[in-house]
């Protein structure tokens, strides 16, 4: 091997460096029609404490990996304080892994993350988990299906690359789908299920969130996801800088049809959160804003079809009772004359409750994600 394809692995310092760490996936997807990228005005400080809450928090580190001159891997490593105490535990985390078809490159990228957090006390490395995008996991199944905004996207062998650097599949995620257009409809029998839920709690009322009170159902949203998904494998509770992140990421294109909240007695006890797929125009707009892409963007909420269920959660002492059963009927309700395509997704491979709860309104899994952990010095 000639000195013009020695392989090194360092730390971003350099603008240079960053530029290369930021450009290096529109090498690897140039001919990947799924691909979504960044969108270039907001990603710069996707990776920069200022920009992140989570690196804010965080000690971390970027790598990148070079062939001579040439860019042909990158990762994160962090170690997240928040996490570690919550679980009482020492693991750090990786996520923004990009690398051409290199065995060899990645084993190396994936050393150097193990090693920065071995100097830190950790004793395994999980990942991928994204610091900034809401992203978990390399994508297992699915992978000609173009992904929904906030969720990765990757060519099948980064599980290959993740397995030969002694890396095991920790936990899968599954994505579930119902498409209107297709045929996909609500079956009868919960039509009955919802009058009969209706007379056995008549405390009960549904209703979508309140554009003109973002900043008071943001909190109830925040006090749902925090107590109704406590017991979730990986959770940690989500803090106002970080409901306040993604808020503002959606604000722009929030459409009150595809959030919703279960009240008894006036009081939120349950609520879920869907929004527009914007990668639907972001695909198209190939990641630039300027000049007019802002605009485009913004007009998606009246066009596309194409969401996403992010979230849904249940306070505790109202588990069991159909209310998130209830949520999603609302919310495809109130999409369907759209003819959407509604995509519901991470959904724990174990969360069985909520699977069967999926599987029997006549969704189908259509993707999965697996996230990988490694025990370190090893």
């Amino acid at each position: 091997m000639d000195d013009s394809s020695a392989l090194s692995i360092r730390p971003v310092r350099t603008r240079r460096d960053y530029r290369d760490f930021l450009n290096l996936p529109r090498g690897i997807y140039r001919d990947d029609p799924a691909w979504v990228p960044p969108i270039r005005l907001t990603e710069p400080g996707e990776y920069r404490p200022s920009g992140n809450p989570v690196l804010a928090r965080s000690e971390h580190g970027l790598f990148l990996a070079r062939r001579g001159e040439r860019p042909v891997g990158r990762i994160v490593a962090y170690v997240d304080p928040r996490f570690n105490e919550y679980y009482r535990s020492r693991i750090g985390f990786f996520g923004a892994f990009e690398c051409r078809e290199d065995g060899e490159a990645a084993c190396a990228l994936y050393a150097a993350a193990e090693a920065w957090m071995a100097e830190r006390g950790m004793d395994s490395s999980r990942g991928p988990i994204h610091p900034s995008a809401e992203c978990w996991g390399f994508v297992a199944d699915g992978f000609d299906r173009p992904p929904v905004f906030l969720s990765p996207h990757n060519p099948p062998y980064y599980g290959a690359l993740a397995e030969a650097a002694g890396y095991v599949g920790v936990k899968d995620l599954l994505a579930y789908e119902a498409d209107a257009r297709s045929g996909y409809r609500i079956p009868e029998r919960f039509s009955r299920f919802a009058a009969l839920h209706a007379s056995r709690f008549p405390g009960l009322a549904t209703r979508r969130i309140d554009p003109g009170a973002l900043d008071r159902d943001a909190r109830h949203i925040l006090r749902i996801l925090n107590e109704g998904v406590a017991e979730n494998w990986g959770y940690v509770p989500v803090e106002e800088d970080e409901m306040t992140s993604v808020l503002r990421r959606l604000r722009p294109f929030l459409d009150p049809d595809a959030v919703w909240f279960v009240e008894a007695e006036g009081v939120p006890v349950a609520c879920c959160l869907g929004f527009p797929d914007v990668n639907v125009a972001i695909r198209r707009m190939r990641g630039r804003l300027l000049p007019s892409g802002f605009l485009r963007l913004l007009s998606v909420r009246r066009r596309v079809r194409d969401y996403r269920l992010w979230g849904l959660a249940v306070l505790p002492a109202w588990q069991g009772r159909g209310l998130d059963v209830l949520l999603y009927m609302r919310l495809f309700e109130a999409l369907a004359p759209k003819g959407v395509r509604l995509e519901a997704n991470y959904i724990l491979e174990d969360n069985l409750r909520i699977r069967n709860a999926l599987e029997k309104l006549g969704m189908r899994p259509v993707k999965t994600y697996r996230v990988y952990e490694k025990a370190l010095g090893r």
